[in-house]
């Protein structure tokens, strides 16, 4: 009975680790070593004026993460007392990664002791007679093959300076804070508890 238990709280830490895994950054802190890679981090440049970042994991889109990086910097504006930001500066960053992976039916899957024998078939083509293939001959039939994917991860980072009062209008780099909250506000998601 202890080994059934043992295995069943086993397999429910590697399930939720697999889950974990297949899960877009949500809106948290970014601090190492949690749960979902990736999150919002700010530093304070003076009183009034802080840089605020959003990173995001390979599942979290580029508009996800502007999205969040936006509704960070009127949280933030909101918790320090203020009324409106004004975003100075903006950058997202987008790293990409390109992995090629051969056809698994080119690699040589039968291993060294057997020597120089190895698989091949014979087929017959319409109009090309009797071909042949053969893992080491990049036969168009099966050897030239790849599986080619791109993982993507963004991160924004902006400059923004808080302000009292009435936002001017016509700024278009300005924000009401509590507006910003409001609007993006269903679209947040949080860490699961």
């Amino acid at each position: 009975m202890k080994r059934r238990s043992a295995a069943l709280a086993a397999s429910l830490v590697v399930l939720a680790t697999l889950g974990a895994c297949a899960t877009a950054t949500p809106y948290q802190p970014n601090i190492p070593g949690q749960q979902v890679r990736g999150g919002f981090s700010e530093v304070r440049l003076e009183a009034d004026r802080f840089r605020v970042t959003f990173s995001g994991n390979s599942l979290t889109s580029r508009e996800t993460v502007e999205g969040y990086l936006l509704y960070r910097a009127a949280e933030l504006t909101v918790a320090q007392g203020y009324d409106w930001f004004t975003v100075v500066e903006r950058q997202t960053d987008r790293d990409a990664r390109t992995y090629v992976e051969p056809d698994p039916f080119y690699r040589p899957w039968y291993g060294p002791r057997y020597g120089f024998w190895r698989p091949s078939w014979r087929y017959y083509g319409a109009g090309y007679g009797w071909r042949s293939w053969d893992p080491f001959y990049g036969d168009p039939f099966w050897a030239d093959r790849m599986d080619v994917r791109t993982v993507e991860r963004f991160e924004a980072t902006a400059e923004i300076v808080m302000r009292r009062g009435a936002k001017p209008e016509g700024d278009t780099h300005a924000f009401d804070a509590r507006a910003v909250m409001e609007n993006l506000g269903p679209r947040v998601v949080r860490p699961a508890p």
